[in-house]
């Protein structure tokens, strides 16, 4: 294994930091994950300025150190060229953390299937505006469930998923909960409603409670790796729901990715 970390690549499995590290026992660090198109950050989809200024206003808005952003491009660039997935880890301090990885193997089974989610309670993401390292929250829920979990409010409105937003549509019309449910700014979520609206499609923002969930005829979820999957089946304390993977809308939002 190989990363690029403090301005430089390095061939190791190990990474060593220190044991008061902020990052290692607070979970102080910020972090995007890019799916690299064509090996390029250049590639629209890759959508890399997006993911660029994801970070820049997570390190504002924190108050944090700059980092140096040339050698974060250094570092991007270097891992795009081998890996189709890459993730990148700012440090309060400045320090930058750079690896890749592979796509899912199974990405193409379940855009084409569909998965099943389990709505999970008592999981409350930390700072939700922002993308931390702090994710034991959705990696405990992750944990509990199927195969992905969704995260729910006090009063049992659905949020997000584990590993990414949510959509739902039905009577030709998109949903995703609102930024104010306290989610994450998704960049492929916004990414999608520009693009969705683009095609004149009506989308939706507002707070998915069980009268709406039982209304939508069918669900999905979004993020930057997995682009878009769709839910066919949700299990809750009470039971369980099925959702229709319309083959028809889910090819129509494909387009958005080709």
């Amino acid at each position: 294994m190989s990363y690029w970390y403090q301005g430089k690549f390095i061939d190791s499995p190990f990474l060593q930091i220190a044991y008061d590290d902020p990052a290692l026992i607070y979970g102080a660090s910020v972090f995007t994950t890019c799916r690299i198109y064509e090996g390029s950050i250049d590639h629209p989809l890759t959508m890399w300025a997006a993911h660029g200024q994801r970070l820049a206003s997570n390190i504002q808005g924190l108050g944090w150190s700059d980092p140096h952003w040339s050698n974060i491009l250094k570092g991007v660039k270097l891992m795009a060229q081998n890996h189709q997935v890459v993730r990148i880890t700012l440090f309060s301090d400045g320090r930058e953390l750079i690896w890749g990885k592979s796509l899912p193997v199974d990405l193409g089974q379940k855009q084409q299937q569909g998965i099943v989610a389990e709505v999970v309670a008592g999981f409350d993401r930390t700072l939700p505006q922002y993308k931390t390292g702090n994710y034991l929250a959705p990696w405990l829920a992750r944990r509990q469930a199927t195969q992905e979990a969704i995260l729910v409010n006090a009063v049992g409105d659905w949020l997000e998923t584990s590993t990414g937003n949510l959509w739902g549509w039905r009577d030709q019309s998109w949903y995703t909960p609102p930024l104010t449910a306290g989610i994450l700014p998704g960049i492929i979520r916004t990414y999608l409603m520009q693009w969705l609206r683009t095609q004149g499609k009506i989308v939706n923002e507002g707070h998915w409670d069980q009268a709406l969930v039982n209304q939508l005829t069918g669900i999905a979820y979004s993020n930057a790796v997995v682009q878009f999957i769709p839910i066919h089946t949700v299990l809750t304390t009470t039971g369980q729901k099925a959702y229709t993977i319309d083959r028809q809308e889910h090819e129509y939002l494909q387009q958005a990715f080709s």
